[in-house]
């Protein structure tokens, strides 16, 4: 039977006993699991009778294993019968092992207790973002641009927006330096891409001339050796290219769209941004609601969920980053990071959504959401839809193991709860001008 003590900082203290026939039958499990590791003179490796062993190496030899043929089962039902919410590894101690048995003891943290303050009728501001046609014009601007082409120009030289194809090299203190060259590259003139002050000393030159920039890296360049350094790079324009936009007409319209005039995809364009814009601004909404409703609780986070959290957040960022080609390892490099600062960086947003997560969770215990047999049914069906697969293989392939489903659909209609309760404020001129 387990004693349970709570300690401070969300610990939890589970103290156990196993009775001496308890901890000899574990003695016996660990030596059928070693027993091919013990030698004694006069006996083949593995066929040592087991009091031989204990005589000859004494029983301390097991206790690694045995502890551990104790401790797992107990453990587990110990935390399923109090209903502890564990939320790190156990620490063990073991106090005693005698002819009466072992005492041990197992220190976890657990989730925190939160104490809720007002989360029914908190005032919001809630913004919309207003479709006008200025918005469907500069959609359609943006289209025109995409669909636009570069040609080679003669006759003059380099203009803001020009495209120009380059060979170019810095030298620092007359030497070249690693990754200042480059042949045939395109530059949009006005990107912005290279370092300050190069693009500007493009304009005005011409096909086939060379001449020399000079330019000096920024302070926080990532590289140590060309941080505020001055270098000259020797460039020579190969050809200069404009980019010609298409005429805004009907042609273009049936070209980029399944369209056949303009005013079609003009209404087309409206309903798409409204609709945007009317999903955005609940996104926002139901957001901020939260991080009112989690301003108002009361809590402690232990500081193993936040790790916890920064470890699920770098995992994710890694395998996104993998999904277009990049390493972690080269980007922390090339921002100049070590791992210690890419993980603090994360930990303000860890501690956000560890505290939404268990602002959320106490609120769904307090209203008594439930996920429904309907609602796992419609996730069923949405994951279907997602991965193009049947809603009977998506069933097969989750088997009983749907608790993080139903936990995802009471987190998603708690949200949905507390932003239909809330009340919607004007934003305050300030926040306005702050949004702009």
């Amino acid at each position: 039977m387990a004693t349970v003590t709570k300690k401070e900082n969300s610990q939890v203290e589970i103290a156990l006993e196993a009775t001496r026939e308890e901890f000899d039958a574990a003695l016996k499990k660990a030596f059928n699991k070693n027993k091919n590791k013990f030698q004694v003179p006069g006996f083949r490796k593995g066929k040592v009778p087991y009091q031989l062993v204990i005589k000859y190496y004494g029983e301390g030899v097991l206790y690694e294993d045995a502890i551990e043929e104790v401790v797992n089962p107990a453990y587990i039902e110990a935390i399923k019968e109090n209903d502890i919410q564990v939320v790190s590894r156990p620490e063990l101690d073991v106090q005693s092992i005698d002819e009466n048995g072992m005492k041990y003891t197992l220190t976890v943290t657990v989730k925190p207790e939160v104490t809720l303050g007002k989360y029914e009728g908190v005032e919001v501001p809630f913004y919309q973002n207003e479709v006008t046609d200025e918005t469907v014009d500069e959609e359609i601007e943006r289209m025109r641009k995409r669909n636009s082409s570069l040609e080679v120009v003669e006759g003059r030289p380099v203009q803001e927006g020009d495209t120009v194809v380059i060979d170019y090299e810095g030298f620092k203190d007359g030497v070249a330096f690693e990754g200042g060259k480059g042949e045939n590259y395109s530059l949009k003139i006005g990107s912005k891409t290279f370092i300050p002050g190069f693009e500007d000393q493009v304009i005005g030159h011409n096909v086939d001339e060379e001449f020399a920039i000079d330019v000096t890296f920024p302070e926080d360049y990532h590289s140590e050796e060309l941080k505020g350094a001055a270098v000259t790079f020797n460039v020579k324009i190969h050809n200069i290219k404009e980019e010609k936009i298409p005429e805004l007409d009907d042609e273009f319209v049936k070209d980029v769209s399944e369209f056949d005039t303009l005013d079609e995809l003009k209404a087309d364009i409206r309903k798409n941004q409204t609709e945007a814009a009317e999903k955005a601004a609940k996104d926002r909404f139901e957001n901020d609601v939260v991080k009112a409703v989690v301003e108002n609780a009361t809590l402690e986070v232990p500081s193993v969920m936040i790790d916890n959290e920064i470890e699920n957040m770098v995992q994710d960022q890694t395998m996104r980053m993998s999904q277009q080609g990049i390493e972690l390892d080269m980007y922390l490099k090339y921002t100049g990071q070590t791992m210690d600062q890419f993980r603090e960086g994360m930990k303000p947003m860890a501690e956000t959504r560890v505290k939404s997560m268990l602002v959320l969770e106490a609120v769904s215990k307090e209203i008594k959401m439930e996920a429904t047999e309907e609602d796992l049914e419609e996730e069923y069906k949405r994951m279907a839809e997602a991965y193009k697969m049947e809603v009977k293989d998506i069933k097969d392939a989750i088997g009983d193991n749907d608790a993080p489903f139903k936990d995802q659909i009471i987190g998603r209609k708690t949200v949905e709860y507390l932003a239909e309760k809330a009340v919607k404020t004007e934003p305050s001129k300030e926040e306005k001008k702050d949004e702009e």
